[in-house]
């Protein structure tokens, strides 16, 4: 087993993070906005796009004229996420998850099961773990409204747990540019249910960073019963309690055992209910269909390897899913054999297994994307004056 060194004190930052900003970044930022507002076929997308492609474009107008990155930062989160929010609000428009999550907060009340017994079209399925539907059930207590509307509840769990996860004294920044981010801002605007997981993995392991296992463990097991994409988080903070407990010459199973306990039991309390009151419907939602054995096949749909095999390959979903397998049996050996020596690095390392994933799994969107951005960005903001560039640091992580 590789010695490690020890681990950064938490939430000790000497300087701000130094994430991508000015005009160029800003005006790339417009361009991918108007190319979504051309390309998509998708109503909320092109919402979105026009009107962001306009809150980008200001802000690189402002940092062209030497204005603080603080100002343009504002400026486009305003331009990219609340007056497209507002105005999709407003339209009463939203992407299909929105609606899937607000269905399923109504079906838990009524029937005790988020999952619709006999799915015939994709619209009908919902896969997403049960937790997922706890940010639809303001609408389904208090009836549709700009107030209850999943989309907002989602964006406030992720915002909250991600500036949580951050060094105190150096939130602002990182989260403004998180937020203004693309990739985040589309589904900020148009709801996406895999910004709460992200943000939760990352408070997950900001707790597991400060050796608090039990509370890493509950914001992990939260995140494992939103969505499948949340469970390769639990090892990786594993490894890290491990090696920051033996760094300080302290038995290394303790806080492990103890957060993986906890989190498996949370996520059981939040799944196993469900799952048990209807196995086909459950199975059949977030099993089968996810992984296309279903008639009804996912729309989920995007240029990367998995998709491209599965759909154009004889036998390509198999191997994908072969494909799939062996990343994540490389990424848990890297566990073994080097684990993470600081927070930031687990983030890197669990952004690396979500991209494999991501990039092999048969049923995929670029949209998933956000995870490994959001964790990426989330590292780079933990950088500290005494460690390597994050750049260099990444690069050692994927030569591994």
């Amino acid at each position: 087993m590789a010695t490690t060194t020890p681990l950064t004190p938490p939430d000790q930052c000497g300087k701000p993070p130094s994430l991508p900003s000015g005009a160029r970044w800003w005006a790339l930022c417009a361009a991918a906005a108007l190319g979504l507002a051309v390309c998509s076929s998708l109503g909320p997308h092109r919402v979105w796009g026009s009107v962001a492609a306009l809150g980008y474009l200001a802000a690189a107008l402002l940092a062209a004229r030497g204005r603080s990155p603080r100002t343009a930062g504002a400026v486009a989160v305003a331009g990219a996420v609340l007056l497209p929010l507002l105005w999709l609000l407003a339209v009463e428009q939203a992407q299909l998850e929105v609606r899937v999550v607000a269905r399923s907060a109504g079906l838990l009340l009524a029937k005790g099961t988020p999952y619709l017994q006999r799915p015939m079209v994709p619209e009908d399925f919902n896969p997403y773990l049960p937790g997922m539907a706890v940010f639809g059930l303001p609408e389904a207590v208090a009836g549709p409204g700009p107030l209850t509307d999943p989309r907002l509840w989602m964006g406030a769990a992720f915002l909250g747990a991600l500036a949580f996860a951050l060094p105190a004294g150096f939130r602002s920044a990182p989260l403004r540019w998180i937020a203004a981010c693309p990739l985040v801002a589309l589904p900020l605007a148009v709801g996406g249910v895999d910004l709460p997981v992200a943000g939760l993995m990352c408070l997950g392991l900001a707790l597991a960073g400060r050796e608090r296992a039990g509370a890493a463990g509950l914001a992990l097991g939260a995140a494992a019963a939103l969505k499948w994409t949340a469970w390769p988080a639990i090892p990786v903070a594993l490894a890290l309690l491990a090696a920051a407990s033996r760094s300080a010459g302290r038995t290394a199973d303790r806080a492990a055992a103890r957060c993986g306990i906890v989190a498996l039991l949370t996520a059981a309390a939040l799944v196993l209910p469900v799952a048990l009151r209807d196995p086909g419907a459950f199975r059949a939602h977030v099993v089968d269909f996810p992984l296309g054995l279903t008639d009804a096949v996912s729309s989920a749909a995007s240029p990367l390897p998995g998709h491209l095999l599965a759909t154009h390959v004889p036998g390509g979903r198999t191997l994908a899913l072969l494909l799939l397998g062996v990343s994540a049996l490389l990424i848990a050996l890297s566990l073994l054999v080097r684990p993470p020596a600081t927070t930031a690095d687990a983030a890197v390392r669990l952004a690396l297994g979500l991209l494999l994933a991501i990039a092999f799994m048969p049923a995929s969107r670029v949209g998933y994307l956000v995870h490994p951005l959001v964790l990426v960005a989330w590292a780079a903001a933990r950088q500290t004056p005494d460690q390597p560039p994050f750049l260099v640091r990444v690069r050692k992580q994927v030569s591994r």
